[in-house]
């Protein structure tokens, strides 16, 4: 899984404002790219670039655990850009979070020309570790602190791509069961080429130096021979030499050691025009025994023509059964690729905002929503614009929006609390800038769909921040993804995170204008068994500002008594069931 909540222009200047400190967990690693480390096009081979990253990944987890580590997952990582024979490959790499006997660590591979000074980001991604047993049994991890904002951020945020990894499985499954998404073999023609002419197999003794310090097989070392028989296969469909540009999420379900044998297996999934999809899998034996499942992974590549630009492939005929559900299932990964790039990569300032929301990217919009409130929950630059009767108002100003934050402590429990708030159809008890509020869909457990309309402000983008209702015109509406979150670990805050998506069923009613809700929620910290701070958060466009700087400046009206509502609300709330 990418980062979400990106960070922009004005996230790094914050970044390297910040005090310099000495992070106890990170390890770096410099490297020349020699030519016994390059491929045949004089790069450097992607197999060789994962032992690095897993290498270093492995050593900041160790220094972080204190005990051996092995690498449990890689999430996916894209290739920006190659590395070139003579240039310099710096990598860094530094625990996020740990969490009980498991830890995310997060790694950043950037290029060095020597010669003209120039530096690049190649990829980044993160690695979960697990610690081994010891003969007392399993290592119980200590909590990763956290100095600068990045720091926080990304531990904020890792809560949310450990959940993510731990459905990773169950999305393509949901996928391929909605018949609305599955999609038939196309007829192909004589010229498309049959998987099977694509298949590779090849098997690999472990031998001492393929082995790390715990005598495992090391990791990057059967990454690396599973790149290799990928590019095997995707060379075979192409008849040219392929350029790696992702790879889906490594999954080790197993350690294997030396003296086993290694058979890796690949085969072209699918063929879309520009791309193709190799799958590969790792499976381990020794002697008589049946071979064990090690690992897994889905590589797209691509086939660079002269001008450095994607060629068109040939189409690929899939093998009967299996075959056809490989194929299937590239077309449903493509798509969440697809999707996932483009909620990913929404800059707030873009329209539209509302992604339209469908099965195939729920997971995502849903993984966006919590972490952009958790990124702008994590900012350290807030400012106290005013307060009254200990209810605080906070802002931020950034480039091209303004943040507000709205703080009170309740003297209602945490989990109660975030009941009351996370079910949107109850705001109308409090908010007097929702008119009405239906559930739409209740996705599962922790996302809902709602139908929201407000009064009017004159504009249409202004989130739902308290609307001026004596301004007149037309009602907005919104449709809202509500997404919530228990806390991951002890001193996690309850989530409740807001934005808007768009659903073609349901076209704007008459009379309203559809309105957008950039990133609001709430978080709820729990204090005591029976006291609460709730932080009201939402971010507007710059369009919104003229309707909202008096309240800012003060402190004195709608901000303040739907504030003081929602406090009293919940204090009457508290001990009886929800309305």
């Amino acid at each position: 899984m990418s980062s979400v909540g990106r960070w922009g222009e004005e996230d790094e200047e914050e970044e390297e404002q910040e005090e310099e400190h000495s992070n106890p967990t990170e390890v770096k690693m410099c490297k020349m790219v020699m030519p016994g480390h390059a491929n045949h096009r004089h790069e450097l081979s992607v197999g060789q670039l994962l032992k690095w990253m897993d290498t270093t990944a492995c050593l900041s987890a160790e220094r972080h655990a204190g005990c051996p580590c092995v690498t449990a997952s890689v999430d996916d990582i894209h290739f920006e850009h190659t590395i070139g024979v003579g240039q310099v490959v710096n990598i860094k790499a530094k625990v996020n979070r740990a969490f009980n006997t498991s830890m995310e660590v997060g790694i950043v591979v950037s290029c060095e020309d020597l010669f003209s000074g120039r530096s690049w980001r190649v990829c980044h991604a993160y690695a979960t570790f697990v610690t081994q047993r010891s003969a007392t049994g399993k290592v119980q991890l200590k909590p990763v602190q956290q100095v600068s904002q990045r720091e926080q951020v990304e531990h904020s945020v890792a809560a949310e791509r450990r959940r993510m990894r731990l459905i990773h499985h169950d999305i393509i499954k949901d996928l391929l069961a909605n018949r609305d998404l599955r999609q038939e073999v196309e007829p192909q023609s004589q010229q498309a080429v049959p998987a099977e002419n694509t298949r590779v197999e090849s098997v690999e003794l472990v031998l001492p130096p393929h082995a790390n310090h715990q005598v495992n097989t090391f990791g990057g070392q059967i990454m690396a021979w599973m790149v290799n028989v990928a590019t095997i296969a995707a060379s075979r469909l192409s008849n040219a030499h392929p350029t790696l540009r992702t790879i889906d999420m490594f999954h080790f379900r197993g350690p294997s050691h030396v003296g086993d044998r290694l058979v890796l297996k690949a085969i072209v999934n699918n063929a879309f025009k520009h791309s193709m999809e190799v799958g590969v899998c790792a499976e381990a034996y020794k002697g008589e025994e049946s071979l064990r499942h090690i690992n897994s992974a889905f590589m797209t590549f691509e086939v660079l023509d002269q001008h450095g630009k994607p060629r068109a492939l040939p189409r690929i005929r899939p093998e009967p059964t299996h075959g056809v559900r490989r194929y299937q299932e590239a077309i449903a990964r493509k798509k969440i690729r697809l999707d996932r790039k483009y909620i990913i990569s929404c800059k707030q300032t873009e329209v539209p905002l509302s992604v339209p929301w469908d099965l195939s990217n729920q997971v995502y919009l849903s993984y966006n929503n919590v972490s952009a409130l958790k990124v702008l929950a994590a900012r350290n630059t807030w400012e106290l614009s005013s307060e009254k009767n200990k209810v605080k108002l906070f802002t931020l100003e950034q480039k091209r929006a303004l943040s507000i934050k709205v703080e009170n402590q309740v003297e209602v429990p945490a989990e109660r609390a975030f009941t009351l708030l996370s079910d949107l159809s109850l705001r109308v008890n409090w908010d007097p800038n929702y008119l009405k509020c239906e559930l739409i869909r209740r996705v599962d457990d922790d996302d809902f769909l709602y139908r929201v309309v407000t009064p009017s402000v004159g504009q249409d983008r202004v989130g739902a921040l308290p609307a001026n209702q004596g301004s007149g015109g037309m009602s907005q509406e919104f449709i809202l993804l509500a997404s919530r979150r228990r806390p991951c670990d002890e001193g996690d805050a309850y989530v409740v995170a807001l934005r808007s998506v768009s659903l073609p069923s349901i076209p704007p009613s008459e009379g309203c204008h559809q309105g957008e809700v950039l990133c609001a929620g709430f978080t709820i910290l729990e204090l005591t068994a029976s006291s609460s701070l709730i932080c009201y958060y939402n971010q507007a466009s710059p369009e919104v500002l003229p309707y909202i700087s008096t309240d800012i400046a003060g402190l004195s009206s709608t901000f303040y008594q739907t504030f003081c509502s929602c406090s009293q609300y919940l204090t009457r709330n508290r001990d009886s069931p929800a309305p």
